[in-house]
């Protein structure tokens, strides 16, 4: 499979704030807390969201600038010059990516420090 699957829109995220009395913000508190919204204070770490970046975290930066730029492995490795195994291997992990491959992908992601790679 040479392209990204489409996938449906999440939905948003959004922060509400509210301002009155103690007592109509607990209930709005606990009205929340019933139906499923999470308080701005209950978040989730990075490790949590994506189980895969404790191991690999430059590999997920990677595959994670292609799919924001909605590029495949075969269209990163033309725009850089890098063969698409390679990219492969770097994304899983199995290879280190030096300077001049991480400038090279920065450019093309449009990622603004190539040190995020290394």
């Amino acid at each position: 499979m040479l392209e990204r699957t489409k996938k449906p829109p999440t939905d948003n995220k959004a922060e509400a704030r509210f301002i009155g009395s103690q007592d109509k913000i607990s209930m709005l508190r606990h009205y929340a807390k019933e139906i499923g919204v999470l308080e701005a204070s209950e978040h989730l770490t990075v490790e949590e969201a994506f189980p895969g970046y404790a191991e690999n975290p430059k590999g997920m930066a990677l595959k994670g600038a292609r799919h924001r730029e909605g590029l495949t492995q075969r269209q990163l490795a033309e725009l850089t010059g890098i063969p698409q195994r390679h990219i492969s291997e770097l994304e899983s992990g199995k290879r280190q990516m030096g300077k001049e491959w991480a400038r090279r992908v920065s450019k093309a992601l449009n990622v603004s420090d190539y040190r995020v790679f290394l």
